[in-house]
């Protein structure tokens, strides 16, 4: 069994099975390799026989060792512990989340964390679990540049999520189209759209959403002579006008609007139409229910879960889809 460091940072037991977890996985230890017993591990690693027994007990719920009288402890499974690196938390990243951790087996282990889109951050956590997971399913710190960071990670154990308006060809990937899809989604409901004189675009300037959808945006509207405007800034925003149909990406700008609304007396889905991006559970009860434009996150996190344990490749673009409540 390889050298353990412990330190006061985490427990022994924890530590003791996770180096024994990491060898498994860099296959330092193989199916069928014996390790050392109670006494002799708590002898190796001056630690208590009690913490070498409580460790390989834990091992043993992973699916990773057995023991027999004859043989006494010996490792009879492969590590899977996964890497799952999201941007931020939202709702809807938690239901990615929960429905990905829910189609794993009993034994896979999912170490969930966000990047914040903090480029510095993604990449120190990218380097400094290389060689620690036996899979990683990350969203990409930019929708326009492939991160060299993730080059350091083999092909075959990555999958992108997410994000993905770069090359792209050699990876596995679960992505969105911030682009024509979206357009395609306007597009759907173009003569819902038509009974009011202008349609508005809140999209901040510190908002990490790929810019591109601004340019589509603008598309879509030249093509149907929709009167249009972009607020990029809060000094911008001079409250909400009757006649008007928004289309926000943040909660918050959304509750902007609708508290500007109630301020107002306008009515949304006949005074002002009102559009969120990336669907989400509460969007339903809110103001009778609130249009939203959104690939299925729960989905995306099944996807996920299936490469992860059958470890075929995938390259697919999930469909965006208009969400139809009562507030256009």
């Amino acid at each position: 069994m390889p050298q353990i460091k412990f330190s006061n940072s985490s427990s022994k037991i924890k530590i003791l099975a996770d180096g024994i977890s990491l060898s498994i996985m860099q296959g330092k230890l193989k199916r069928g390799d014996n390790l050392p017993s109670i006494n002799e591990a708590s002898s190796n690693h001056k630690i208590s026989r009690d913490t070498v027994f409580k460790a390989y007990n834990e091992l043993k719920k992973r699916g990773l060792i057995d023991s027999t009288p004859q043989k006494g402890y010996y490792i009879t499974g492969e590590v899977n512990h996964i890497l799952l690196l999201l941007d931020t938390y939202s709702s809807f990243k938690q239901n990615l989340y929960h429905r990905f951790a829910a189609n794993l087996p009993d034994n896979y282990k999912v170490d969930l964390i966000f990047h914040q889109y903090n480029e510095h951050l993604f990449e120190t956590i990218v380097h400094e679990t290389i060689g620690k997971y036996s899979m990683y399913v990350v969203m990409n710190f930019s929708n326009d540049h492939f991160s060299e960071a993730l080059k350091s990670i083999p092909n075959n154990k990555l999958l992108l999520l997410d994000f993905g308006s770069f090359e792209k060809s050699t990876y596995s990937y679960i992505c969105q189209d911030f682009d024509k899809s979206f357009y395609e989604c306007l597009s759907s409901c173009r003569n819902l759209l038509k009974k009011y004189r202008k349609f508005s675009f809140i999209f901040p300037e510190e908002l990490c959403h790929p810019i591109s959808s601004i340019e589509f945006f603008v598309r879509f509207c030249k093509d149907n002579n929709f009167a249009f405007e972009v607020f990029r800034k809060d000094a911008d925003w001079h409250g909400v006008e009757a006649g008007t149909v928004y289309l926000c990406i943040l909660p918050e700008d959304m509750v902007k609007i609708i508290k500007d609304a109630d301020i107002a007396r306008l009515s949304i889905g006949s005074d002002i139409g009102l559009i969120a991006y990336n669907d989400n559970p509460i969007l339903e009860v809110i103001e009778n229910g609130i249009s939203a434009i959104s690939v299925d996150f729960g989905l995306m996190g099944e996807m996920a879960a299936n490469f992860v344990i059958t470890k075929r490749p995938i390259q697919e673009y999930l469909p965006t889809e208009l969400i139809l409540r009562n507030s256009i």
